[in-house]
């Protein structure tokens, strides 16, 4: 009787392991994401600069001012523009240039938070950001691989006026998760440099 046992439990056994030859495991998936029409609105108030931002995000004070790395930032001029839908935040910092020590510090804090992200970041592309007539140069970073921030930006006008930006995902940083989200904000992102006007110049 138990030879019998062993032997249909070898049979099923050969049967189950060439049922499928060709069964290798499927990588995993992400759920579809459903992408908002990009539609625009002015963002002009109180601050000393004016852009135009996505419909489907919203721009708040920073409630939680110890989360900024900068010692020099004017706690007045914190703020993040939400994109509830992608579970992301840019946050945003101004600062008065008053002196050239000034500019010299936030412009290399600018350059450290960035690189910050080095040791999980698979490279870091930095591009520069110019345009004369509105008079608005900086750096911006784009940060490959795992790293918690994808992307950040600095622009100044080179003797008043400094603005910070930085992009994070309040999830676990997956890169390929993330891509098609990313690729989506970064264009909102550019639409808002693109447009982005010093008040008073």
């Amino acid at each position: 009787m138990r030879k019998i046992l062993a032997l249909v439990s070898a049979v099923l056994l050969l049967a189950a392991c060439n049922s499928n030859p060709d069964y290798s495991p499927k990588p995993r998936g992400f759920f579809r994401i459903k992408f908002p029409q990009k539609a625009y609105r002015q963002f002009d108030t109180v601050y000393p600069f004016t852009f135009i931002y996505p419909k489907y995000a919203f721009i708040e004070k920073d409630m939680h001012p110890q989360r900024n790395d900068s010692k020099l930032v004017n706690m007045k001029y914190l703020l993040n523009m939400q994109f509830p839908q992608f579970n992301g935040t840019l946050h945003l910092s101004y600062e008065s240039i008053t002196s050239k020590k000034v500019f010299d510090e936030l412009t290399e804090d600018a350059r450290t938070f960035a690189f910050k992200h080095t040791v999980k970041a698979t490279s870091i592309e930095q591009g520069i950001i110019h345009n004369s007539a509105r008079k608005i140069y900086g750096i911006y970073y784009t940060i490959e691989g795992n790293a918690a921030s994808s992307l950040q930006f600095y622009i100044t006008d080179s003797t008043k006026n400094y603005l910070r930006g930085a992009l994070y995902f309040n999830n676990e940083p997956r890169q390929d998760s993330i891509q098609p989200v990313l690729s989506f904000v970064k264009k909102d992102i550019d639409t808002m440099l693109k447009t982005f006007q010093w008040k008073g110049e």
